[in-house]
């Protein structure tokens, strides 16, 4: 079978198999923070950056610090997110540079509702507020600043779906490392060996 021989390619068949939402969640779309909004940003330690090039193609980055560290409220139009160590591919920021479109989706730990944040967003390498973006004595050399155009809580059900927050349900020891490659080695040899590596490199490299 064709596995797109039922494609669904139009708004309106989209709507036949899914139905119109409500009223109220049509328009739950704010264009500011509230002071909901607010308390959930300094309560949530990870966020997904999701942008896109000049052609489309996207990306969906991880980004996470201390609950009150991770984004800088510029005002309630206005939030930063700090550039952490990580491996120097910024894909994200590249995006950033052809095509200034963002999203963002905040998550607190253990709840199942989740914050989501769209807008604009550019690079900055310096601002006076840079300081309070400090971490472990480490000062950001690089931000992304982001203009809110839109700002809506999203309901639980997917992560009450996942069961995510239920440590019953969590196997870590189950799947290897993305992209690594544990070749003849034993899953145990290769979990012990990993987390090493890993705990070597984090101790010295968060920050």
């Amino acid at each position: 079978m064709d596995p797109l021989s039922a494609r669904v390619a139009t708004p309106d068949a989209l709507e036949a198999l899914i139905g119109r939402p409500s009223e109220r969640t049509r328009h739950k779309v704010r264009t500011e923070l509230t002071d909901a909004d607010l308390r959930w940003l300094a309560a949530s330690p990870f966020c997904v950056l999701a942008t896109s090039d000049a052609d489309g193609r996207c990306d969906a980055s991880p980004k996470g610090d201390p609950a009150g560290s991770l984004v800088h409220v510029i005002d309630r139009r206005t939030v930063a997110i700090a550039e952490r160590p990580g491996n120097r591919r910024v894909d994200g920021y590249h995006n950033i540079l052809a095509n200034p479109h963002v999203g963002m989706i905040f998550l607190v730990p253990g709840r199942s509702d989740t914050l989501r944040v769209n807008g604009r967003a550019q690079l900055v390498s310096d601002a006076p507020w840079f300081d309070r973006l400090t971490v472990r004595g480490s000062r950001p050399v690089l931000a992304a600043v982001v203009q809110v155009e839109e700002v809506f809580g999203h309901c639980a059900k997917s992560l009450v779906r996942s069961g995510i927050w239920h440590p019953d349900g969590w196997a870590p020891e189950a799947v290897d490392g993305p992209g690594s490659s544990r070749a003849s080695r034993s899953l145990d040899e290769f979990i012990r060996e990993t987390e090493s590596e890993q705990v070597a490199g984090y101790s010295s490299g968060l920050y």
